[in-house]
């Protein structure tokens, strides 16, 4: 049994998975941070260099090879759910929690990550019509797929707390 945490960037999933992966004694494994790893690039520079349908299969490498380990915290990029494959490999033996803010609160904690801009990519017009277009693309599919959907806006350990009682007994 693994949690995998979806939601649009800056709504917490990060921050989030370190303290349930602390919680629960389980190892966070980050997709983004998995595909840096294997391109020995940043997210954007990948995005620059490769183009986003290079980026989307390697994404994809990434989450069969995390979603394969058991009893860990995944931490799914923004639109990694999106690829129907990640949503089955998601979706196997995991509880899916998807951590919902709206576009307002997500495009104030963007703007207040200075890593931000260097590190990821724009996916269409960029500011804040950016992250209203994409979230209203993504948001039915992280509804559809998630087992669990959260208050991003809750205090991170409340959220870490939320989810660690949601998950069933060990078997």
């Amino acid at each position: 049994m693994n949690i995998v945490l979806i939601g649009y960037r800056a709504s917490g999933k990060t921050t989030v998975g370190r303290l349930l992966a602390a919680r629960l004694g389980w190892p966070l494994r980050d997709v983004d941070r998995g595909i840096e790893a294997k391109c020995d690039l940043t997210i954007k520079d990948i995005f620059e260099q490769k183009g986003e349908p290079f980026y989307r299969d390697v994404e994809s490498q990434v989450v069969v090879e995390m979603c394969a380990e058991d009893r860990s915290v995944i931490s799914f990029g923004g639109g990694t759910i999106m690829r129907p494959a990640n949503q089955e490999h998601a979706r196997r033996d995991a509880l899916v929690v998807y951590l919902q803010a709206a576009p307002g609160e997500l495009w104030r904690r963007i703007q207040a990550d200075p890593d931000s801009e260097l590190n990821r990519p724009n996916l269409s017009r960029g500011g804040f019509e950016e992250v209203v277009e994409m979230l209203e693309k993504r948001e039915p599919t992280y509804i559809a797929c998630a087992d669990l959907t959260l208050d991003a806006t809750l205090p991170p350990e409340t959220l870490a707390q939320k989810i660690a009682e949601s998950l069933p007994p060990p078997k």
